[in-house]
């Protein structure tokens, strides 16, 4: 599992073509120095980014590991409690990964430990080259001018030309954002980065996904998956294979699986079309983004095997009733 001075030379020459946007996250997004320990937590199927991360780490700290297991088989899956452990242990972690450790318990603990670290769930070679070229400074500043106008709000109401009208009871929930720059103890991130989003306490309505979602990847012009939320309870899943996946959840966890777990608002103004990443995609400027099942890594309080992220285009935000000026590519 842990390989830190063993790289195949095919490796080595491709983590070289990723050498760029890996200096740009371990530098300037994670401020990695030279007396803070790295984790980079990887599997079999996104060795090369995870390998170019750790050479990065390598030139500016002697104490960089890199972890390799196979991938897990949904989103919110915990990895191997050794992993998990060397998280937790570490000042700062990486975790290029197929499936997402964003929402995992091991993640909350490395952070409630004061490790700080980003995940790039599903992270491809293509998207980590592009969406690390980013100016992280006006990403930090969408952020910003998003959270003003939600802040405090008791309700928030999304609509969309697909046939999205679903509105959110945001209770005691704070809302979070994922500026890509994490520099101070604790602090999460994905990368590619770019979004403000809330764990919220309920929902009603219907949302229309026309953008990207797993298991299809970026859907056909016209195409839609459609949801029926009740309740903070997704009570109707019109699309075959979704509804398979939560019902494998619910085997597992029960009515957590439906759970209606996030609302988010991407803020990156550099994604000016989606590609069919979730990861990437969930951070263009002007999308919303709705998941469902496990938020408990987010300020939630539901612990579920799976997150499922669904993008919405041309989006229209109210909190309490007043338009949202969002972002735009």
């Amino acid at each position: 599992m842990t390989r830190p001075n063993a790289r195949p030379n095919g490796v080595a020459a491709m983590a070289a073509d990723l050498s760029d946007a890996a200096a740009t996250a371990v530098e300037q997004c994670l401020n990695v120095s030279p007396d803070e320990s790295v984790v980079v937590v990887t599997d079999d199927e996104r060795e090369p980014i995870g390998e170019a991360l750790y050479a990065a780490a390598s030139d500016v700290t002697d104490d960089a590991t890199v972890l390799r297991y196979p991938p897990a088989e949904q989103h919110g899956t915990e990895p191997p409690a050794p992993v998990a452990a060397a998280m937790k242990a570490a000042d700062v972690f990486l975790a290029p990964t197929t499936k997402s450790l964003s929402h995992t318990r091991a993640r909350g603990a490395a952070c409630d430990a004061g490790a700080r670290g980003a995940t790039l769930p599903g992270i491809t070679e293509d998207v980590f080259t592009t969406g690390l070229d980013a100016d992280y400074a006006a990403i930090d500043a969408a952020c910003d001018d998003v959270l003003d106008q939600v802040a405090g709000a008791d309700e928030v109401r999304v609509t969309a030309p697909a046939g999205t009208d679903i509105t959110f009871g945001i209770g005691d929930r704070e809302w979070l954002a994922d500026t890509g720059m994490v520099r101070e103890a604790g602090d999460f991130s994905n990368l590619p980065a770019g979004e403000v989003f809330i764990a919220p306490e309920t929902a009603t309505g219907t949302f229309v996904v026309d953008g990207t979602m797993m298991p299809h990847g970026l859907l056909d012009d016209g195409q839609t998956l459609a949801f029926e939320v009740e309740d903070g309870f997704v009570t109707d899943i019109a699309d075959d294979a979704i509804r398979a996946d939560v019902e494998a959840a619910d085997d597992e966890v029960g009515d957590a699986a439906y759970n209606l777990a996030e609302l988010g608002i991407g803020t990156n103004g550099g994604v000016d079309e989606l590609v069919g990443s979730v990861l990437l995609d969930e951070k263009a400027g002007g999308t919303v983004h709705i998941a469902i099942g496990d938020n408990a890594g987010i300020g939630g309080e539901t612990d579920a095997p799976l997150h499922l992220d669904g993008i919405i285009r041309n989006p229209t935000v109210y909190a309490d009733g007043e338009p949202v000026d969002l972002p735009s590519a």
